[in-house]
């Protein structure tokens, strides 16, 4: 079943669905004729001053649903090939997330070194792989938790449980917003579904409800935005000024009631995007080179469909909306068929899933270079944990490893072709300069000018933060 947000949008009904998917952009007058938010003081849409002089302006953060498997995309393990369907040295009857492990197994696909750098990337992600010399490789990151749904919270929001605030609610919160007439948080899930936790990913948490992801898919364009015909001018803005009275009246009883205000501003947000909301995602303009280098010309739709939405985040940033989440595969029951979690036969698998992100994605990071976005854009590749360097017993696929597994950033203010930390020689756990995810979001804070222990929140008694308690800043990768 297509979620609602997939739907074709008529004017009605975005007006109603986007005031629960509110975004970062709330109406400077309105709330401050209202008062604040609860724990803001700031009006949402005023662009706020870093910590510190940023080096990056935006984000765009790739997140690969399902636990990509670092041994058989980024992380070359020389000891697999040599000691293929041997048992782990070290371990007896390993057992993991969905039972006992069997022997160790290479890669099905071939790793070979990749431009000036030499760095060894496997042919999954051919077009990809190209690119290794301007990405900037973690090879050491860590997980609280082994099981999808916490760990995609993990990794977007700091914490396993749900109901705290993503990374893009924090950004957005600290920063406000770089474009009027656009939500600044904007989520675009996979064209064939929602990841696991679905919005608990870009969910505002206990901050205030209009740092909400907004919710954009480039299938099912924003359209009839516009003013009906048999509605005259006069009346329209008569509409909507009174709609605005009782706004304010009612806001008036309850000052505190950030939701409502949120609610509030997302309409006032909604007027305002029927001009830019459906020419951002209007792709139809593009060039046919363009169109080209993200695979929308693709036989296969979904790759195609991912291309799409490769091309409507760039669109996106470039009219600097601030953080930008797009999402490679969709949550499925079963054997994983429209996500990355390769249990059982992960050759057939990956040779299914990676050509739906590598030519697309690849064509975004070229495109955003070439346009000089890259200067000022931070690019996260991201998944939730890694996978083990055996199989499991009578399969021929990975169990879920949160031990060690592979990020990797790109663009302002990391140094590129660069390799940063290291999982043992089977990559089973990570052994040097080991990360944590609060180091990992601690750092792509600092990038934009925020420091990571000031940027805090007031909630159930105690400064909440993205880092909890945790997390220190990559300095050895910073440019």
């Amino acid at each position: 079943m297509i979620p609602l947000w997939h739907r074709l949008t008529d004017r009605r009904a975005f007006l109603g669905d986007f005031a629960t998917g509110v975004s970062a952009l709330a109406l400077a007058s309105l709330l401050a004729e209202q008062g604040k938010l609860a724990g803001e003081t700031v009006p949402t849409t005023t662009p706020r001053r870093p910590h510190f002089e940023p080096k990056a302006k935006r984000v765009l953060h790739v997140f690969c649903t399902g636990a990509v498997s670092h041994l058989d995309t980024w992380d070359y393990k020389p000891e697999l090939l040599k000691r293929d369907g041997q048992p782990m040295p070290g371990v007896d009857k390993l057992v993991t997330f969905q039972g006992e492990n069997g022997n160790l197994a290479k890669s099905p696909w071939r790793f070979k070194p990749r431009g000036q750098t030499g760095k060894y990337v496997s042919d999954l992600l051919p077009h990809l792989a190209d690119l290794a010399d301007e990405m900037c490789f973690l090879h050491s990151l860590t997980s609280k938790t082994n099981t999808h749904g916490p760990g995609e919270c993990h990794m977007s929001t700091g914490f396993a449980l749900e109901g705290y605030p993503s990374i893009g609610s924090w950004v957005t919160f600290a920063l406000g917003s770089a474009n009027q007439n656009l939500p600044s948080y904007v989520a675009i899930p996979d064209p064939r579904g929602v990841p696991q936790q679905g919005p608990s990913n870009w969910t505002n948490g206990f901050l205030p409800a209009v740092f909400q992801g907004t919710v954009f898919n480039a299938d099912n364009p924003i359209s009839n935005l516009a003013r009906p015909k048999q509605v005259s001018p006069q009346t329209d803005v008569a509409t909507r000024d009174f709609l605005k009275l009782l706004n304010e009246e009612h806001l008036k009883r309850h000052p505190e009631d950030s939701e409502l205000t949120a609610r509030i501003a997302a309409y006032e947000l909604a007027a305002r995007m029927q001009l830019s909301a459906p020419e951002v995602s209007d792709l139809s303009k593009e060039s046919a080179a363009t169109r080209s280098l993200y695979g929308l010309d693709d036989r296969n739709p979904i790759l195609a469909g991912f291309g799409r939405n490769c091309l409507l985040a760039r669109r996106l940033l470039e009219r600097d909306v601030r953080f930008v989440t797009l999402f490679n595969g969709a949550f499925a029951m079963g054997e994983g068929a429209l996500n990355w979690d390769g249990h059982r036969r992960i050759k057939s698998d990956y040779d299914r899933h990676g050509p739906i992100l590598d030519r697309p994605l690849a064509g975004l990071l070229k495109d955003l270079k070439s346009r000089g976005l890259l200067k000022d854009t931070l690019v996260l590749w991201t998944t939730e944990f890694g996978r083990m360097p055996t199989f499991q017993k009578g399969t021929q696929g990975r169990d879920h490893n949160p031990m060690g597994f592979t990020a990797w950033m790109m663009g302002a203010g990391v140094k590129s072709g660069f390799t940063f930390g290291a999982t043992d020689p089977f990559g089973h756990k990570a052994v040097d300069n080991v990360l944590s995810v609060h180091d990992f979001h601690a750092t792509v804070l600092h990038l934009l000018g925020l420091d990571h222990e000031k940027l805090t929140f007031y909630h159930n008694g105690s400064q909440r933060r993205l880092t909890d308690v945790h997390g220190h800043v990559i300095k050895k990768i910073l440019a």
